[in-house]
């Protein structure tokens, strides 16, 4: 998986790697990003979650993408398939960090990896657990070409949260991608 690389017109997204790790603890101690992602971490808990993606590679052979932006070579959020123990199904979520919003990296990055996981991971549908407030996530999912399949249960410790599934079968993705 080390020589993994998806390259868009403006991201590249490839595996977690270790010089991630300052940018996406950034990420996740801000409020407004985590909002939806399980609240603010501290440090040491964004490491914690950093390497659970990294073992998801490890391990599964697949996890969230790291996302670089092309032009600066930065890294400016996650993305890509996630597949917790007990999860509703297989998912293509997305975390961006928040200088990137309003952009179209995450409609741009999350197209990339369905693309990817369709092909790859043998998956025949997708799709995006979305707390029914967060706006922002449900307009990218409809960009998408998602559609609400209604409401979604999480396993512990996420079994309170508020979530709404959306998602598609690899021939709904393949006939909006013609």
């Amino acid at each position: 998986m080390h020589g993994l690389r998806i390259e868009t017109d403006r991201l590249i997204l490839r595996p977690t790697a270790a010089e991630d790790f300052d940018a996406w603890a950034e990420c996740m101690a801000d409020p407004e990003v985590s909002r939806f992602l399980g609240g603010p971490q501290p440090r040491a808990l964004a490491w914690r979650n950093f390497m659970t993606m990294a073992g998801c590679w490890s391990i599964s052979g697949f996890g969230m993408f790291s996302v670089i932006e092309r032009a600066s070579g930065r890294w400016v959020g996650r993305l890509g398939p996630w597949e917790p123990e007990g999860w509703p199904g297989h998912e293509i979520g997305w975390g961006l960090m928040r200088e990137t919003w309003g952009k179209g990296y995450a409609t741009e990055g999350a197209a990339a990896s369905m693309d990817w996981a369709f092909a790859n991971l043998g998956w025949d549908q997708i799709i995006h657990s979305i707390n029914p407030d967060n706006l922002a996530s449900i307009g990218v999912a409809k960009k998408l070409g998602s559609t609400r399949l209604g409401p979604g249960t999480l396993p512990a410790p996420f079994e309170g949260d508020v979530v709404d599934l959306w998602g598609q079968t690899r021939e709904q993705w393949l006939a909006h991608r013609r």
